[in-house]
């Protein structure tokens, strides 16, 4: 297991915003084994990589690289002067490009459509497949707005690791699915001066709507769009109005990589040799 923080400077999340010496932030990531293939894990909004935890410490059958990331803007890793889909895009092409042979992305909600960005001829990485899991793709004037609100609205602080963790999970749909001890929070949260906050970077909601249906169609790699039956942010009809291969997961809701990770690794796998990869 190796764990990296891929940037020529150094650049946190408790920092004020603003671009590094290459112009690009930190991003934080791990890796577990080596070579090709690769299998890309990548969080939705607010979140952090540790949400695909599980999901990877099931796949130790994996050939290749497992690769956990925090996005920018989130958990671990610096924050953007501004924020979008491509910008996120751009810097996993700089951690994928060196890589050799296949890449099969899992991406949750926001991670989801980055991967299907990845998978176009614009950033030339050989994208084998890609798993969409509760990918947003209808959304209304109210939700945009919120969005746009909520990028402008101060860090909020609170005075107990407890009252943080508690918000963060809220913030990332799993309030009351983990206790805001559990592993999976202490990458959302940061301590500064005997305060609490998120990680996440307010601004990082100025990367709006994803707009699905062109970047379907650009896409180079096998894309399956899932989602859980019971998730209530997407539904089966909102996906099968794609050109995608669409998988419903029963019992499952929005967060259905967290909620049972062997479900999703059964899918990524069976993805994965469906695209000629294992």
């Amino acid at each position: 297991m190796r764990f990296s923080i891929f940037s020529v400077t150094d650049h946190y999340p408790d920092q004020p915003r603003g671009p590094g010496m290459s112009g690009e932030p930190a991003v934080w990531h791990e890796e577990h084994g080596s070579g090709a293939p690769t299998l890309l894990l990548l969080h939705g909004l607010g979140a952090t990589g540790e949400v695909w935890r599980g999901v990877c410490d099931l796949a130790v059958d994996w050939p290749g690289t497992r690769v956990l990331v925090d996005l920018p803007g989130h958990g671990r890793s610096g924050h953007r002067p501004a924020y979008s889909y491509e910008a996120h895009a751009r810097q996993l092409q700089l951690l994928l490009s060196a890589r050799p042979g296949p890449v099969v992305v899992a991406g949750h909600s926001m991670g989801g459509y980055v991967g299907i960005l990845l998978a176009g001829e614009r950033y030339a990485l050989d994208i084998a497949a890609v798993i969409g899991l509760g990918i947003k793709v209808r959304w209304s004037d109210q939700e945009v707005e919120g969005l746009r609100r909520r990028a402008g609205q101060p860090v909020r602080w609170f005075e107990t690791r407890e009252e943080a963790a508690a918000r963060y999970l809220r913030s990332i749909g799993l309030d009351g699915a983990r206790e805001p001890a559990a592993a999976i929070v202490s990458s959302g949260i940061v301590a500064l001066d005997d305060r609490w906050r998120l990680a996440f970077d307010p601004a990082a909601n100025r990367v709006g709507p994803p707009d699905v249906a062109r970047h379907l169609g650009a896409a180079r790699a096998k894309v399956i769009l899932a989602r859980g039956a019971d998730d209530p942010m997407v539904s089966g009809a909102d996906l099968t109005a794609f050109p995608a291969d669409v998988r419903e997961l029963p019992g499952l809701g929005h967060n259905a990589h967290v909620e049972d990770p062997a479900t999703l690794w059964r899918l990524i796998s069976s993805a994965s040799r469906e695209a000629g990869v294992l």
